[in-house]
């Protein structure tokens, strides 16, 4: 069964359809079909505080666009999930109703816990002992989700004010990092060996670059140097040189930023890039909703 998730974040509006499948003794979610169209909401909202009329027009065309490649893969189920420049735009329930109301598709507008949890479901698919010590960091256009997890149970989440929009806008408060350093001492076990995961376009982006492949690992060093490359070149020069779109080239520097900040504060020598992100995991609770009501 075909499912639909529309992921709606502060950089870009993105479309997967997939279905959950058999693999040897597991899961995956088979990718069938993926459109990402950079909407920049959080462009507007963490500068103006409310999402424009253009952009809303914008908004309301990419999601019925959406709405009409589902019915054509003939989806189950089509979820719409919305994350922090919703959460943060003024208007953001009058949009929200004006495309319901002209689309017929009724956006979620989750917070920051929700978000990691969904992203989490994902996670039930990997193969790894969901038992062993780990920590997910969740890198977006205006926050970012660090998770810790300990024998196979969440024991700490937050959501913090930064992401890789918000730091192009200046729109982060000064003491964010020791925020963030203070909760990581606070909830992350000392002697512990996590495996730190990183998910998001920018980090996914960056394995690639790297030439990684499948679960290969990106040690921090190597990190480092590539974020130290990208921050040297101009715009142009970095969307040359790494064949990045122009929407990918500006955040990748910020994200890059964010990712290392948190695995410094970690001691973390590398970071696991497992490609599954909020869109996977609404795929994988709808396919379990559908599951359970079957069995009903």
């Amino acid at each position: 069964m075909k499912f639909g998730a529309i992921d709606i974040g502060t950089n870009a509006a993105r479309l997967l359809i997939g279905e959950v499948m058999k693999s040897n003794d597991s899961q995956i979610v088979k990718k069938i079909s993926y459109v990402r169209i950079p909407l920049r909401l959080g462009m507007e909202v963490f500068e103006t505080g409310v999402i424009s009329p253009k952009k809303a027009k914008a908004f309301m065309k990419a999601i019925m666009a959406f709405k009409l490649i589902a019915e054509v893969f003939n989806v189950v189920e089509l979820r719409a999930c919305a994350t922090s420049a919703m959460r943060e735009a003024e208007n953001g329930l009058e949009i929200q109703e004006m495309i319901a109301r002209e689309t017929g598709v009724s956006i979620e507008i989750i917070d920051g816990e929700e978000e990691a949890d969904i992203i989490f479901s994902s996670f039930l698919l990997l193969d790894f002992d969901l038992t062993k010590p780990f920590i997910v960091i969740d890198v977006g256009g205006g926050s970012t989700e660090v998770s810790v997890f300990y024998q196979g149970e969440k024991q700490h989440s937050k959501s913090f004010k930064v992401g890789t929009i918000r730091l192009l806008k200046k729109k982060v408060a000064e003491d964010i990092w020791d925020e963030i350093n203070t909760w990581l001492t606070e909830n992350v076990k000392e002697n512990t060996n996590y495996t730190v995961f990183g998910t998001g376009g920018n980090i996914n982006n960056m394995h690639k670059l790297l030439g990684k492949r499948g679960s290969e690992t990106i040690q921090t060093q190597e990190l480092k140097e590539l974020s130290s490359d990208l921050r040297s070149l101009t715009l142009s020069k970095r969307i040359a040189k790494y064949q990045l779109k122009s929407d990918r080239a500006d955040v990748i520097v910020p994200a890059s930023k964010i990712f290392l900040k948190i695995l410094k504060q970690l001691k973390s020598p590398e970071l696991s890039v497992p490609k599954i992100g909020l869109a996977d995991g609404m795929i994988h609770q709808m396919h379990i909703k559908n599951v359970q009501k079957k069995l009903k």
